[in-house]
C-alpha cells in the first residue's frame, strides 16, 4: 500500500468534470427552455424528472408517439464550421418531422449533450436552436441531460440525441391505409440537404476539394450555408392541413432512403408511387456537390432528398385547397407524382434526366 503522505489530492474537476460549470450552464440556458413552455408543463429545470400534466379531454382516443434521432455525422461539419445553433435545431426537426408524418402534434422533447469538456457558448447555442425549433413546432423543451466526459470525446466535439413524445386522436392518425390508385403526391421544398446523406457529402467534399467557407453556389449563396443549412420543420404545415379539415390519405418525411424508401414504407400492397423528378427545380447546393464524383442518378435520390423533404399524398379533389392551404403556411409546393396500381417496382422516378 502506498505512503497516504505522498497520495495526491484529486477533485472531480481535476479529472475533467466541473460540477459548478455544469450548474453555471443550466442557470445560462434557463431562459432558452422557458420560452418553449406549454400550459401543461409543471415546474421548470432542476427536478429529478420533468413533469407534464397531459389533458386530453378534446380527444376521443388519444394515442401517444414517440421519436428519437440524432444529427448523424453532419455534426462533424457544424463542429468545424462552429455551427451549433444549427445542431439544435436539427435533433428536434428529424424527430418532429417523423410524428408529423403520421398527424401527431408534439408536446415535449428532451436532449441528451455529451462533450469532452463543457463549452458554455458552443453548448448554449444547441440549446438555443433546441429551443427555437420547439418553438415554431408547439412543443416544450422540458427536460435533457448534458454529460462532461472527459476522455470518451476529442477536445471541441460534442453530440446530440433528442427524444419527443406527441399525440394524436386515433381516428386521425394518418398512417398510408387510405391511400389510393389515383392519389396525387405534393412535395414540400426542403431548405438544402437536412441531417441525410452527410457521409456521402463529406466524402464527396474530401474527393472535390471543395472549400465549404469559401466556395459560392451558382445563385450567388455561400456554400457552407446552403450545405449546413438546418432542416426544415414540416409541423406547422401539417397542422395548417388539419385546421382546413383537408382529407390527406399519408405523409412521408424524406430522410435516409430518400424517395424510394420513404414512399415505399407507407404504401398499402398492390400500390406503387411514380415521382416526376422534373416537377421541381433541384437546388444548387445539390449541383454543388454532385459535380464533384459521379454519383448515379438513383443513388442520389436514395441517398438526398433532392429538394423535396416532405410529402404529402392526398385526393385528386383535394390538391388544389391543400397547396393554398401549405403556401399560405408558407411551404412551396410542387405536384410531384400519383400513385397508381404497382406492376413493378414500388417506387419509380420519371421524367427528364432520369436513366
Amino acid at each position: 500500500m502506498s505512503d497516504a503522505s505522498a497520495r495526491p489530492t484529486l477533485t472531480y474537476a481535476d479529472a475533467g468534470v466541473n460540477i459548478d460549470a455544469g450548474n453555471a450552464f443550466v442557470g445560462r440556458i434557463r431562459e432558452a427552455v422557458a420560452s418553449t413552455t406549454r400550459p401543461e408543463v409543471i415546474g421548470g429545470l432542476g427536478g429529478f424528472g420533468a413533469l407534464f400534466r397531459a389533458d386530453f379531454s378534446h380527444m376521443r382516443e388519444p394515442v401517444l408517439v414517440s421519436s428519437t434521432d440524432g444529427v448523424g455525422t453532419k455534426l462533424l461539419l457544424l463542429q468545424r464550421h462552429n455551427r451549433p445553433r444549427v445542431a439544435g435545431v436539427d435533433a428536434v426537426a428529424m424527430c418532429v418531422n417523423d410524428m408529423a408524418a403520421q398527424n401527431a402534434e408534439p408536446l415535449f422533447f428532451l436532449d441528451y449533450l455529451a462533450t469532452g469538456k463543457l463549452d458554455d457558448e458552443t453548448l448554449a447555442g444547441v440549446v438555443e436552436g433546441i429551443a427555437e425549433a420547439c418553438r415554431v413546432s408547439g412543443c416544450a423543451l422540458i427536460g435533457g441531460e448534458t454529460a462532461e466526459m472527459p476522455g470518451m470525446y476529442a477536445p471541441g466535439h460534442y453530440d446530440i440525441g433528442g427524444f419527443s413524445v406527441g399525440v394524436v386522436d386515433r381516428p386521425e392518425i394518418v398512417d398510408g391505409s387510405t391511400i389510393r390508385e389515383g392519389d396525387v403526391m405534393l412535395g414540400l421544398a426542403s431548405s438544402g440537404p437536412h441531417s441525410n446523406g452527410f457521409s456521402l457529402i463529406r466524402k464527396l467534399i474530401e474527393v472535390g476539394h471543395a472549400d465549404l467557407e469559401n466556395d459560392v453556389l451558382a445563385d450567388g449563396t455561400p456554400a457552407v450555408d446552403a450545405v449546413l443549412a438546418p432542416t426544415r420543420l414540416y409541423v406547422p404545415a401539417v397542422k395548417a392541413l388539419k385546421a382546413a379539415g383537408v382529407d390527406v390519405h399519408g405523409y412521408a418525411h424524406i430522410t435516409g432512403g430518400g424517395m424510394f424508401d420513404n414512399i415505399e414504407r407507407i404504401l398499402p400492397d398492390g400500390l406503387g408511387a411514380e415521382v416526376n423528378v422534373s416537377a421541381w427545380p433541384v437546388p444548387p447546393v445539390f449541383d454543388y456537390l454532385l459535380s464533384m464524383a459521379d454519383v448515379p442518378f438513383a443513388e442520389r435520390y436514395r441517398t438526398f432528398n433532392m429538394g423535396i423533404g416532405f410529402v404529402v399524398i392526398l385526393p385528386e379533389s383535394e390538391v388544389e385547397r391543400a397547396a393554398q392551404v401549405l403556401k399560405d403556411a408558407g411551404e412551396t409546393v410542387q405536384t410531384i407524382g400519383r400513385i397508381h396500381k404497382r406492376d413493378g417496382e414500388t417506387v419509380t422516378l420519371a421524367g427528364s434526366g432520369v436513366r
